[in-house]
């Protein structure tokens, strides 16, 4: 439930412009107008499950929308209820929506595609039918040396982006520069992954695998790990075995149970660190950088 000072789960990326919105909990158009967020530059919306807490918050987010001159198509993805949520919502609510929505039913696997990325799902195991996603850039091109290509007698120019291209080049003298002359290794890409609202399983580590930070559910002390299973949650060390056997650099946690006072918090993220010690405890509006590779 929202406490004060503690709305409900969601998380919001943003890469090279675009925003992409995970879950979509009640007051989470709230944060974007505290952190001054262009909603207008969503570019598409995943919910994990339909428990009402993931899901309350989105047709104040797609009436929001409506409030600026948007005209790209929103996508929204999610179990299929989620379609049906949609419909009744703008039907029941009178929605003005100004804008095209499409709706893609979640499946296992890539839901989402960009320039030099893509979001991919994968099942979680919750008393209701729930995926986890992540967002996971392509390795990025090495890095362009301009001191070699001078030195190899390529004139600045045209031919310069060519070898940056991966394609090789020739000279005026019948030389041939190929790309890897003056281009370094390719880098890895970044990976962010989300995991919320599932009981432990150690399949998990494999989906979310080198994540370079991962938002996941903490909700119960060890102590508390029956009513974990009951309720098919996470207990806070067990988020922590995921980011250890999944070799994340980070690990984010989220959606407490409201059992835990502000202050009390400290207890989850010190179960966490006791097996992956580069544990956060997220707060409301907290700000993570991932940097590119080099």
């Amino acid at each position: 439930m929202p406490l004060p000072g503690r709305f409900l789960t969601s998380v919001l990326v943003r890469r090279d412009g675009d925003l992409f919105l995970f879950d979509s909990g009640e007051g989470t158009q709230v944060s974007m107008k505290m952190l001054n967020l262009r909603w207008k530059k969503i570019s598409a919306i995943m919910i994990s499950h339909m428990h009402a807490d993931h899901v309350t918050g989105l047709p104040g987010m797609l009436m929001l929308s409506s409030q600026v001159d948007r005209t790209e198509p929103l996508y929204v993805i999610g179990p299929q209820k989620l379609g049906d949520y949609i419909e009744s919502s703008r039907r029941i609510l009178d929605m003005y929506i100004n804008y095209e929505i499409r709706f893609i039913p979640v499946e296992t696997g890539i839901v989402y595609s960009g320039d030099g990325f893509s979001i991919q799902a994968f099942p979680l195991r919750h008393t209701k039918p729930c995926y986890g996603y992540a967002l996971v850039e392509e390795r990025r091109k090495g890095e362009f040396f301009p001191d070699k290509a001078l030195a190899l007698g390529v004139p600045k120019g045209r031919l310069w982006g060519d070898l940056q291209r991966g394609e090789s080049v020739t000279l005026s003298d019948g030389r041939i520069i190929t790309s890897d002359m003056v281009m370094g290794s390719s880098r890895d890409g970044r990976k962010l992954s989300y995991v919320t609202d599932t009981m432990y399983f150690p399949e998990i580590a494999d989906y979310v695998h080198d994540s370079d930070i991962l938002f996941c559910e903490g909700m119960f002390e060890k102590c508390l790990a029956q009513t974990a299973r009951e309720k098919k949650h996470m207990t806070a060390y067990e988020a922590g075995l995921v980011a250890r056997d999944s070799n994340s650099l980070r690990l984010c946690l989220q959606h407490y149970s409201p059992r835990y006072s502000d202050r009390e918090l400290k207890l989850l993220q010190k179960e966490a660190a006791e097996v992956f010690p580069e544990t956060v405890l997220t707060r409301d509006r907290m700000v993570f950088d991932i940097p590119l590779k080099d």
